[in-house]
């Protein structure tokens, strides 16, 4: 079976090799052994399941929370010719009746639903009198009590497992589990622990940093004009923060939205939309945001606040690179900020024995915060990794800066604390520093303390940054409660007596993260034009990583495009001959000189080259016939956008196309005037400036037909 599953993976998915532990996971499920896959995000869990789903006989099961996913993984499989549907509460009933007709009718191999639907008599009756051979449990962790996100529709699978005759194969699938947690995984679905497939946390390409002491809205500004053709994910901790932040950006013109619970379910979609299709570069967001989000190319994940434990902040950050290109998860990290996730603990509904557990979390994140060994070595420990190794990447691991000695301004700061009996917070003891003219400052008389306005030479905000790096270092200790008081520790005694020296290092290096070429940008534009007229996020025509690969590669044909990472047969029929011709205009323009292109997946070239080449010679023949673009890929099972890209390749070719029928009298003139203005023959820069009704094709159309004239000296 596992020669038919790289075959599969080839054909529809466009790789040439598994990733860590998916043929491993493959294998057990393909000899009928339930199975256990802890893989971390951007692993590859979905190849997991969607693959032995070509293999198995009937329908394969993919139970899911994450409702935004669904409609992601089948758009992508759509894409690779993979017939698949969801069934969630985003339907209407008459598109679910339809959707169910289509599953007993044997119309698809994966069906998406949510654990709820578990819970519909009608529904289950269904699956009663259909044949399922696999059932995929995807964020298993969720079955478990102790797991982050616990939901109690997750006990009703064991039930489900039991109601399906015969039993099907089972596949649980996690990102974030500890021990504890794999076990209830393994004793729920009775999962045998030699079928336990652990590949690991780490992800290779991301880079761990914490931010302590740091004015944080200015280095998130800093950040995002840094990476400003980047797109990322800033996460804070409330709705009015999120609300806060988002304001900041837009008054600095910054392509941002923001969602979190406070807005209507109809502007959470709109924003989610939005992001998905590159409308917008950065999301404001609680947690309330990213649960299934496959958009690939995050290159940044911010916390501006520390989140509630590690396996949230782990599933967060993890959402930047799912495409495996380098990216950063940045923690703003402030010690207080562990007080407004204690209040959240102490204002829910939880049991004390669970509110216990969740403290216990939270005071591990803290850690994390305060830690300089390694980041990611931190983050595999705590997921139950024997000895992991540095990372020597992150961070803490890279970390050059040079330190300067702040012995005298932390002993003036402590010293000042002390004298106000350590009864206050940050905000009054920096107006005592500064020297402030508070009325409250006098009525305590702290305007008598020798300390009061020994720092005068600097700003309040200053000093609270300063008391923020005291802070995150351990010399002081925030209380609980919503206006923390701080405290002294022993550090701090051993630096007011003089047996410490405070060392702090110099601010935080904006690095960037990718430097893209102009090659990749025109790639990325055309990509935007197919998602735009498909009405799809980008990422599901290509990823970045391919989009990178391309550039790098320069593939020259047909070919050579096929041998690119994550272009499989499907896709190369619908986009080939529109990025090829990116690609060699560009090379043509640059004067660019092509190396030999290496080749990595040979065995598809013969069979791949035999059955694209004359496909577009049929739809040549169809529209010869008298038939119009949208009954051709309507007899075709092809798209509208696939039989335009025929059209261009047989032009191309030298074959005679009538290019007039495509372009409506009343649209000529202004595409034509559309075109001088622009000039260019890009077409997105042409389309900007004309009506919404005048589509890409019809513009094409018009290039090309003009191309033909200047050839034939009529122009």
């Amino acid at each position: 079976m596992l020669n038919k599953a790289k075959n599969v993976l080839q054909t529809y998915f466009g790789y040439d090799q598994f990733r860590d532990g998916q043929e491993e996971i493959i294998q057990k499920v393909s000899e009928g052994k339930d199975t256990l896959a802890i893989m971390p995000t951007g692993g590859g869990k979905s190849l997991c399941y969607q693959i032995p789903a070509m293999l198995f006989p009937g329908i394969t099961i993919v139970i899911s929370p994450l409702i935004s996913l669904m409609k992601d993984q089948v758009d992508a499989l759509e894409k690779t010719g993979i017939p698949s549907t969801f069934i969630n509460s985003t339907l209407s009933s008459e598109d679910i009746n339809e959707r169910l007709r289509g599953i007993y009718n044997g119309n698809y191999k994966l069906v998406y639903i949510a654990p709820e639907r578990l819970e519909v008599p009608s529904f289950l009756r269904l699956l009663k009198e259909i044949h399922i051979s696999f059932l995929a449990i995807d964020e298993a962790h969720c079955i478990s009590q102790w797991g982050h996100d616990f939901r109690p529709s997750y006990l009703q699978i064991k039930n489900l497992i039991n109601h399906i005759q015969p039993k099907p194969v089972i596949l649980a699938l996690t990102a974030t589990a500890t021990p504890q947690v794999q076990n209830d995984i393994c004793e729920l679905l009775h999962i045998r622990k030699e079928n336990v497939v652990m590949t690991g946390f780490e992800r290779e390409n991301l880079h761990f940093q914490v931010v302590k002491g740091e004015d944080r809205d200015r280095f998130l500004l800093n950040y995002i004009e840094k990476n400003k053709t980047q797109a990322g994910i800033i996460y804070a901790a409330t709705r009015k923060e999120v609300d806060r932040i988002h304001l900041l950006l837009e008054r600095k013109g910054l392509s941002a939205g923001k969602y979190h619970a406070g807005m209507s379910e109809a502007e959470r979609n709109r924003q989610q939309e939005r992001f998905l299709f590159d409308d917008i570069s950065i999301m404001v967001a609680t947690n309330a945001f990213g649960m299934g989000i496959n958009k690939s190319n995050v290159r940044f994940v911010i916390h501006y606040h520390i989140p509630r434990n590690m396996e949230s902040y782990y599933q967060e950050a993890g959402r930047a690179g799912r495409d495996g290109v380098e990216s950063a998860c940045i923690l703003l990290f402030a010690p207080q900020d562990a007080q407004i996730q204690s209040f959240l603990i102490e204002q829910s509904e939880m049991d004390e024995g669970r509110k216990e557990h969740e403290y216990t979390k939270l005071r591990k994140m803290v850690a994390y915060g305060h830690t300089e060994s390694c980041l990611q070595q931190y983050i595999l420990h705590y997921f139950g990794e024997k000895n992991p190794p540095e990372c020597g990447k992150c961070g803490n691991c890279t970390d050059s800066r040079e330190q300067v000695d702040v012995t005298v301004d932390a002993q003036k700061v402590l010293s000042c604390i002390r004298r106000m009996n350590e009864r206050f917070g940050k905000t009054m003891i920096a107006k005592v520093l500064t020297g402030s003219a508070d009325k409250k400052i006098r009525s305590f008389r702290f305007d008598q303390l020798t300390t009061f306005g020994i720092m005068k030479e600097r700003t309040q905000k200053e000093v609270s940054e300063f008391i923020d790096f005291l802070t995150a270092e351990g010399y002081l200790q925030p209380t609980d409660g919503q206006y923390p008081i701080l405290m002294l520790t022993e550090s701090a005694g051993n630096v007011l007596r003089g047996k410490e020296p405070v060392m702090r290092k110099e601010k935080v290096r904006i690095a960037q993260i990718v430097a893209d070429n102009d090659l990749f940008e025109r790639l990325r534009e055309l990509r935007r034009e197919f998602a735009e007229k498909e009405k799809v996020p980008p990422y599901v025509i290509f990823s970045d990583a391919t989009l990178r690969e391309m550039s790098a590669g320069l593939p020259q044909d047909e070919n050579e495009l096929l041998q690119i990472k994550g272009i499989g047969e499907r896709k190369l029929e619908a986009y080939g001959t529109d990025f090829l011709s990116i690609i060699n205009d560009y090379c043509e323009e640059k004067g660019v000189e092509r190396k030999q292109f290496v080749t990595m997946k040979v065995e598809r070239k013969t069979a791949s080259k035999s059955t694209k080449e004359s496909s577009h010679l049929v739809t040549y023949q169809m529209l010869q016939d008298g038939m119009g673009i949208d009954e051709i890929a309507q007899e075709r099972e092809l798209s509208e956008r696939t039989v335009e890209s025929h059209l261009i390749k047989c032009d191309e070719e030298g074959y005679e196309i009538d290019w007039d029928q495509f372009i409506p009298d009343q649209y000529e003139e202004l595409i034509e005037k559309a075109v001088e203005k622009a000039e260019s023959t890009r077409l997105t820069p042409i389309k900007e400036l004309l009506p919404n009704e005048v589509s890409f094709f019809m513009i094409r159309a018009f290039l090309q037909r003009n191309k033909e004239k200047v050839m034939k000296g009529e122009v």
